[in-house]
């Protein structure tokens, strides 16, 4: 029988693309008239605009894998030279992100004491064992006060848009936990990776990518919509779109599959299902079957984004030097970071046209997702001005709301895995990925995805 694939995400087609390279029959169910999830690239006139997910960091084997059985290879495009300062807004200003242990000791991101708290980093010891710590405990065990209300509570806003005082440590960082776990230090342990890391070079595996991940910020020339509409294309009739599924239903040698398709119920049979959509959607389909599982899956919460993007026309405001800046919540700003999409991207604003993209709202904000797209542009533009002193006035403006954005891998995250796994097991068959679990990146959604079409194929 078939693997059923419930959910056209970004985790949904690789998974349905690589169980078809081997040989799998599949089908995949997507409830609205698209696929892609949270991935949307549109084109508005000169612009290229990314509504969810706008690159991805090109080191990741399975992703360069995927894109070379795709023929995409060739057009991956890296982040512009100009793209490589970074910014926090902190204390009233945007201040560089320092890029070496010289330039931190003279950099003004945080205060002369707090860095010399972080250099005293070296000095540090382990945290308890058996723990699952917050990020901000790690951090201020580590770090210091300042440096992680500043420096990583910016980079984890980033990234999860979330509460570092709510984040696991290891869910979210777990690197940073193997570094303090192996090394004690997070600064040696990032010394001996990296050195570790450069002796470790070596020719890839047979049946790997033939060209090298390139480690840089990348996306693809006509955005990450080229990746979705490449999956999209080779499989065919294998995506079946307007497909709602609205029940699952376990059989004797399988699962029942009850499916609203284009206004009309339809059954399918299939030997495995694999749920590759958001978890509180995942809890809906299995309540009735198993409500503990779905109260796990409950437990995985997500942070509401307002993606902002402001275009201005040639000659109205001088391009932004660097990838563009982020927001800790100490300074109490809806904007949470604004990237410099025409300089990290010059591409995708043509004719020498800026384009800016505001990321809004987050776990500590989320009424801000509420506002209607004026609101939303008016009030980037007011904080833009404050922070930036962007006064030039956009030719271009939209607003996309995510009210279920970014998951929240907080304390106990790990352990809600684990428990799904265990709870999956009483249901033979029944699978589940997508950024809810191991990772909330391209980059995840893709190596997740593919390690569970092999085992399943």
């Amino acid at each position: 029988m078939t693997v059923a694939v419930i959910g056209g995400g970004l985790s949904g087609l690789v998974l349905a693309h690589r169980l078809r390279s081997r040989g799998t029959a599949a089908v995949l169910l997507e409830s609205s008239s698209r696929v892609g999830g949270n991935v949307q690239t549109r084109t508005e006139g000169d612009y290229l605009l990314e509504a969810g997910p706008n690159s991805f960091l090109d080191r990741e084997p399975t992703t360069r894998s995927l894109t070379e059985t795709l023929g995409l290879e060739t057009r991956i495009r890296p982040a512009d030279a100009a793209a490589k300062n970074r910014y926090i807004f902190t204390r009233g200003a945007l201040r560089k992100v320092p890029s070496s242990p010289p330039a931190f000791l003279k950099s003004d991101v945080i205060s002369l004491s707090a860095r010399l708290r972080v250099l005293a980093e070296l000095f540090s010891g382990r945290g308890p064992t058996g723990v699952d710590e917050t990020l901000a405990q790690l951090g201020r065990r580590h770090l210091g006060r300042e440096a992680t209300t500043v420096l990583l509570d910016a980079f984890q806003t980033g990234i999860y848009a979330g509460d570092p005082e709510k984040l696991s440590a290891e869910a979210t960082f777990p690197q940073l936990v193997k570094f303090e776990r192996d090394h004690r230090s997070l600064i040696l342990g990032a010394i001996r990776s990296q050195r570790a890391a450069r002796k470790a070079q070596a020719p890839a595996q047979e049946g790997g990518p033939r060209s090298k991940p390139t480690g840089l910020l990348s996306t693809f020339d006509k955005g990450l919509g080229v990746l979705v509409d490449a999956l999209a294309a080779s499989l065919g009739d294998t995506v079946r779109t307007d497909a709602k599924v609205e029940g699952l239903t376990r059989t004797a040698d399988g699962w029942k599959v009850q499916v609203r398709e284009r206004g009309q119920p339809v059954e399918l049979l299939a030997s495995q299902v694999v749920l590759a959509v958001p978890a509180h959607v995942a809890a809906d389909l299995l309540r009735p079957l198993d409500a503990p599982l779905a109260g796990t899956l409950e437990g995985i919460g997500y942070a509401p984004i307002a993606v902002v993007h402001l275009g201005f026309a040639p000659g109205a405001t001088a391009k932004p030097d660097g990838f563009g800046f982020l927001v800790p919540a100490v300074e109490g700003k809806a904007v949470l970071g604004t990237i410099h999409v025409s300089t990290t991207f010059p591409f995708r604003a043509e004719g020498g046209r800026v384009l800016l993209t505001c990321l809004m709202g987050g776990t500590r904000k989320p009424e801000v997702v509420a506002r209607d797209e004026d609101a939303l542009v008016a009030l980037a533009r007011e904080e833009l001005k404050a922070m930036t002193g962007l006064t030039a006035t956009p030719e271009l403006t939209q607003a996309v709301r995510w009210p279920r954005g970014i998951p929240q891998y907080t304390v106990g995250h790990l352990g809600r895995v684990e428990a799904l796994d265990t709870g999956l097991k009483r249901w033979p068959g029944l699978h589940l990925t997508g950024n809810a679990y191991r990772g909330v990146g391209v980059n995840d959604c893709i190596r997740e995805a593919t390690r569970l079409a092999d085992a399943l194929g």
